[in-house]
C-alpha cells in the first residue's frame, strides 16, 4: 500500500525545503512506498496564520520553485538555490532516500498542467464536472492533457512516462437520496471563485455551499448506488485516458463503501484489466 499527501502546498507556511525533508525521511522508512502531492494552494489553510494571499500566477512560480528544490534536495548534497521565492545556502539533507518518492502535482488547469509535465512524475486532477462547463472528454484532452504534453515536450521529456491521476470524490448507498446527502459537506468545493478570490474562512464557503443544487451535484461526482455504478464511473476515466484512479469516499457509511469497493470493484478490475 501507498502512502502519501494528494495536495501539499510548499509555498508559503510549509517551506519546500522542510517538505523535502519530511518526505525523505518517510521515504527511507517506507521505502517505495511514499509519494508526495503538491499544489498551489488555498486560502483557508495560509491566510489564517498571517500570510496574503498571492494571485495565481505567482502561486503556480512559488509551486516551480518549490518543486525544484525538493528534487535538488533529494538528490544532491549542499544545495545552493537563489530563486525569486526561495534561497537555499549549502542546505543538506542528512538522510536522503535511495529513490525519491514519486512527486505529483494537482492541477485543474492548463498552465498548471504544463507544470507537471516538465517536473512531476505524475499529473493529479478531478472530475471534469467539479472544475469546468467543458465537455468531459475535451476538457481533458484539450485542457489537462495539452497543458502536460507541452511542459513534457518543453523539458525534453516523454509523456507517456507521467502518471495520469484523477480523484474522484463519491458516495455509495443502496439509497440515492441517501448517498446524494453525504456529499453535501463537499458543496463549497464547487465554488472556485471563493478560492480564485482568496476568501479564508471556511464558514462562509461552507455556507453558499448549503446553496449548491442537486444538478451540481450530479455532475460533478460520482454518486452510487450498486458497485455497477463505481465500476462504470472508473472505467470511463480509464478510456479517457487516466491511469491511476483515486475514490475519495463521503459516503453514510465508509465501512459499507470500503466493503463494496474492496468485495466487487477491485476484484472486477484485477479480473479485466491483466
Amino acid at each position: 500500500m501507498s502512502l502519501g499527501t494528494t495536495v501539499t502546498s510548499p509555498i508559503l507556511r510549509y517551506n519546500p525545503a522542510l517538505v523535502a525533508q519530511a518526505f525523505a525521511t518517510l521515504a527511507v522508512l517506507y521505502p517505495n512506498r511514499i509519494f508526495l502531492g503538491l499544489g498551489t494552494g488555498e486560502a483557508m489553510n495560509e491566510v489564517p496564520i498571517g500570510y496574503n494571499w498571492p494571485p495565481f500566477k505567482e502561486r503556480l512560480a512559488r509551486l516551480e520553485e518549490a518543486i525544484r528544490i525538493i528534487r535538488a534536495l533529494w538528490t544532491q548534497s549542499r544545495v545552493n538555490f537563489k530563486g525569486k521565492y526561495y534561497n537555499l545556502r549549502k542546505a543538506n539533507l542528512y538522510t536522503k532516500p535511495e529513490k525519491p518518492p514519486h512527486l505529483y502535482v494537482a492541477a485543474s488547469g492548463r498552465r498548471t498542467s504544463r507544470v507537471a509535465g516538465k517536473l512531476a512524475d505524475g499529473l493529479l486532477t478531478l472530475p471534469a464536472g467539479q472544475i469546468s462547463n467543458m465537455n468531459k472528454a475535451d476538457f481533458y484532452r484539450d485542457v489537462i492533457f495539452q497543458g502536460l504534453e507541452e511542459g513534457a515536450r518543453e523539458a525534453g521529456r516523454d509523456v507517456s512516462r507521467v502518471d495520469r491521476a484523477i480523484a474522484i470524490t463519491s458516495s455509495y448507498d443502496e439509497d440515492y437520496d441517501r448517498a446524494l446527502e453525504s456529499l453535501r459537506f463537499w458543496g463549497g468545493t464547487l465554488l472556485p471563485a471563493f478560492f480564485d478570490l482568496g476568501i479564508s474562512d471556511p464558514r462562509v464557503i461552507e455556507e453558499h455551499g448549503l446553496k449548491v443544487g442537486k444538478d451540481a451535484f450530479e455532475k460533478a461526482w460520482l454518486i452510487a448506488t450498486s458497485p455497477e455504478d463505481i465500476v462504470k464511473s472508473i472505467e470511463e476515466y480509464i478510456h479517457l485516458g487516466f491511469s491511476n484512479i483515486v475514490l475519495i469516499s463521503s459516503s453514510p457509511s465508509q465501512d459499507k463503501y470500503i466493503d463494496v469497493v474492496g468485495s466487487k470493484v477491485l476484484p472486477y478490475f484485477r479480473k479485466t484489466l491483466k
